[in-house]
């Protein structure tokens, strides 16, 4: 193959090209309640040309493998149409690798008889967990994927990549109140990791019923812990995708506020994007330009160090490439995505960082959010008072709201207890979701944040 994909790209004449090609085979099986609602199994193959031609991309896309150069040729023309300025790509040496992947017992071996039952039994786990579950989702999906790359540089990568995710949700009833809990998981290890999950469907159940025993929270300003989970999730999403930066070199103003340099929090806070880290979802030797991921400080001891870059965009800024060009799949173009986003472990206890909090407000899960630009509200899953630094009565529908900078400076308390958080949700941008990742923190404690709402 290394010596097809050489042969179409010789010969051309752009001043980049690269060629992806995909053979993967999935199974999704889907149950609500005690009834299957879906079951298929599917192979696909297919590929893709990206073409650089003065500053224009190219990029087509097709499902059939069959005379590779015309396809180039395609791309070239496109790109030709387009380009009108001079080609920027970092520059980086060509590597040639072929990567297995290492991930216990494949799934493709089992029958789909063996993980309908899983499912089954999972499913009716959440229903009979109380007779207040008015409804359930129990989601499998696996995915199996050979990926070929090469580019006119010399690269070659062939990668195996598999992935496998399971999803709960329960649904809970009294009266006209109706809670819903999310659980899932997400894994490249194998099927082994789909197979002890009866605790993780009990847990949607569990909290599900909860909710309804929780009051509302009363709305105003507190002091608020979050859960590794939902520290996690926040700061995905409101800072590491402001740290993308085909996002940045577009916006002047949210250049001049990422810029490089900045303090933005206590010493205490450094997060970390690191795609090199072994046997996570959001891991890869390469990212999908061949370069090599590694770990990347956004933020070190409070001050602003880092963004995540592909090839293009760090020419563009006079950086380094960082290995966070990503694709869904062969039937988009690599953006700048994030890969295992966290924020590194703190000195303080878990117990520590709830002393002398009067009146506040453990928030933990995540149920849902959105972002813009600087702004966020995140809404939690669950949620308790805390009182005289103890944990009392369970409240809901705690949504905090607030602006990103503001709240990083009012972080004060980091925990030692980090938590690596595989979901099987994923992150979506530009149509491409869910691609795998994964975010992490431990406990923290921040102050004077905004809480209320109602979902």
């Amino acid at each position: 193959m290394r010596n097809r994909l050489a042969k179409a790209l010789s010969n051309q004449k752009a001043d980049y090209l690269e060629i992806r090609l995909e053979d993967y085979e999935s199974t999704h099986i889907r149950f609500q309640g005690k009834d299957m609602e879906k079951i298929s199994s599917s192979q696909e193959m297919g590929g893709n040309v990206r073409a650089l031609v003065k500053g224009g991309w190219g990029f087509i896309t097709f499902n059939r493998w069959e005379d590779l150069e015309n396809k180039v040729k395609q791309a070239i023309e496109i790109a030709a149409l387009i380009g009108n300025q001079k080609s920027c790509l970092a520059e980086t040496e060509p590597v040639v690798e072929y990567l297995q992947a290492d991930c216990g017992r494949d799934f493709r071996k089992i029958g789909l008889k063996d993980k309908s039952a899983m499912m089954k039994n999972y499913s009716n786990i959440m229903v009979s967990y109380s007779s207040k579950i008015q409804s359930s989702i129990a989601d499998y999906t696996d995915q199996y994927t050979t990926v070929h790359f090469a580019n006119s540089e010399g690269t070659y990568i062939r990668h195996e990549r598999p992935y496998l995710s399971v999803h709960f949700t329960a649904i809970a009833r009294d009266g006209d109140d109706v809670q819903m809990a999310h659980e899932s998981t997400g894994s490249i290890k194998g099927y082994d990791s789909a197979e002890q999950l009866s605790s993780m469907a009990q847990k949607a159940a569990r909290r599900a019923v909860n909710l309804l025993k929780a009051k509302p929270v009363q709305g105003g300003e507190y002091t608020v812990i979050l859960d590794p989970v939902l520290a996690g999730v926040f700061i995905h999403e409101a800072f590491g995708h402001l740290s993308e930066a085909d996002f940045l070199y577009e916006d002047s103003r949210m250049k001049s506020l990422m810029q490089l340099g900045k303090k933005v929090s206590s010493p205490e806070l450094s997060v970390v994007d690191d795609g090199s880290l072994p046997g996570l979802l959001g891991s890869s030797r390469y990212d999908d330009e061949g370069i090599l991921t590694r770990k990347n400080y956004l933020i070190k001891k409070g001050i602003l160090t880092g963004r995540l870059h592909s090839r293009e965009t760090a020419a563009r800024m006079g950086e380094t490439a960082t290995g966070n060009a990503r694709a869904l799949n062969y039937h988009f173009k690599p953006i700048v995505r994030m890969t295992n986003t966290y924020i590194e472990q703190g000195m303080t206890s878990y117990r520590d960082l709830f002393n002398e909090i009067k009146k506040g407000i453990y928030a933990r899960h995540f149920y849902g959010g959105n972002t813009t630009f600087e702004m966020f509200t995140f809404s939690a899953g669950e949620g308790y008072m805390i009182e005289n630094g103890r944990l009392v009565e369970p409240v809901r529908d705690v949504t905090l709201s607030g602006n990103l900078f503001d709240t990083l400076y009012h972080i004060d308390g980091i925990g030692n207890d980090l938590k690596i958080i595989e979901s099987g949700g994923g992150c979506g941008k530009n149509g491409q979701s869910p691609l795998p990742v994964t975010f992490g923190s431990p406990h923290i404690r921040i102050q004077n944040v905004v809480v209320g709402g109602s979902r």
